[in-house]
């Protein structure tokens, strides 16, 4: 009897126990809930866009409109977007990818013969981990750098010495350096192309002629930049670098930004909510961003995006290739008139660099120097391309 007794004691506390237990986890699971529906009802991931219909000279206006319709939702709602079907073979985009990796398993010393340094005023070449800067940090990558090649040494840019102009330093892979040669030069010609479609597909969302951007600011010659990014998986493994990015948070200064990156991972982009999501990779696809010329353009209605990058792996490097397609170096930089649209106000107070890309006056190549200089800061007044105090 008394051991009976005991018995249903202890049932009776186990089951209060598993009712406070159950009560614990319903109020556990209710907060939970409130913090899902709390956070921003903003889609989680980036739009990825068709762009064929921009690409095929057969499609109809109906389909072309459908796409500048797209671009217009992702460069409002994010800044940035994939494409896909974009024409640009994926042969190329595997060599570019193999020879970039076998140039940065290379000794310092190999890839230091094609230092930037040696570049010139032209700022083409090599430059190893920790010599570029974002907001005055060092980067955790490496890279390459490139512009249109200009060979003829009577260009007007190339005769007067305007930096950022002339002859590329190609990196050799093997002792060889003309296959990487003509992939990097293919590669940044059909980017080129790719780029021009979608800035027609982007006039079209503004409700501006196919050509405006062709015709105002490329014209025959736009400025196109092309880097090539390592970021070794052993830097944020390094002491002190844990808290380090492979590149902090930032916009880019241009129009369009095109990114070819590899199966690892490790670009996050900002939300209008201020929180960071990834944007990882998808096969056979580009990541495209607008740039502050872009917003200052369309006087903030489409904003240039903060992104920031660090290598997921830590084994493996990380390799990227923004392709940086911009007005031509003398264009001035001016609002566009928007029918209908209602811009915002200047948000530099809300901008990772606190400046304003509305009050600059001058030209494209004017700003682009001033920033780039901030990037490489020895080079700059070593190369004497701007006053040490404009920057």
């Amino acid at each position: 009897m008394l051991l009976h007794l005991i018995y249903k004691k202890r049932v009776k506390e186990n089951r209060a126990f598993a009712l406070d237990i159950k009560e614990r986890v319903k109020d556990k699971l209710c907060k939970h809930v409130t913090k899902i529906q709390r956070m921003p009802t903003e889609l989680s991931s980036l739009p990825v866009i068709d762009v064929s219909a921009l690409l095929n000279s057969n499609s109809n206006d109906n389909e072309q409109q459908e796409v500048a319709l797209q671009i217009h939702q992702a460069c409002r709602q994010w800044g940035f977007f994939y494409v896909q079907n974009h024409g640009v073979p994926l042969e190329l985009q595997e060599k570019l990818l193999d020879l970039s990796r076998r140039f940065f398993s290379q000794s310092e010393e190999t890839k230091m013969q094609i230092s930037m340094s040696k570049g010139g005023r032209a700022w083409r070449g090599y430059f190893p981990v920790g010599n570029e800067l974002t907001s005055g940090k060092p980067d955790g990558k490496e890279g390459l750098y490139f512009g249109t090649e200009i060979e003829d040494v009577n260009h007007p840019k190339v005769r007067d010495r305007i930096p950022l102009h002339g002859r590329n330093q190609f990196p050799s892979v093997n002792d060889d350096s003309i296959e990487f040669r003509q992939v990097i030069l293919s590669y940044m010609n059909a980017i080129e192309h790719l780029g021009r479609v979608i800035m027609s597909g982007l006039a079209r969302s503004l409700k501006l002629d196919t050509n405006f951007f062709d015709k105002n600011y490329f014209r025959d010659e736009p400025t196109c930049l092309f880097r090539i990014f390592n970021y070794p998986a052993a830097f944020c493994q390094q002491k002190g670098n844990e808290n380090l990015w492979g590149v902090g948070e930032h916009t880019d200064y241009g129009m369009l930004t095109i990114l070819l990156q590899d199966d690892i991972g490790g670009l996050q982009v900002k939300t209008s909510q201020g929180e960071w999501i990834q944007a990882p990779p998808i096969s056979n696809t580009f990541v495209c961003n607008i740039g502050d010329m872009l917003d200052r353009m369309t006087a903030g209605y489409y904003r240039s995006t903060p992104h920031r990058v660090k290598n997921l792996s830590t084994t493996v490097d990380r390799l990227s290739f923004p392709f940086f397609l911009d007005p031509h170096w003398d264009a001035e930089v001016l609002p566009i008139p928007l029918d209908g649209v209602t811009t915002t106000s200047d948000d530099a107070e809300q901008r990772w660099d606190k400046a304003s890309v509305h009050t600059f006056q001058g030209t494209y190549g004017d700003y682009l120097l001033k920033k780039v200089s901030k990037v490489f800061p020895d080079l700059a007044q070593e190369q004497i391309v701007i006053g040490p105090n404009s920057y």
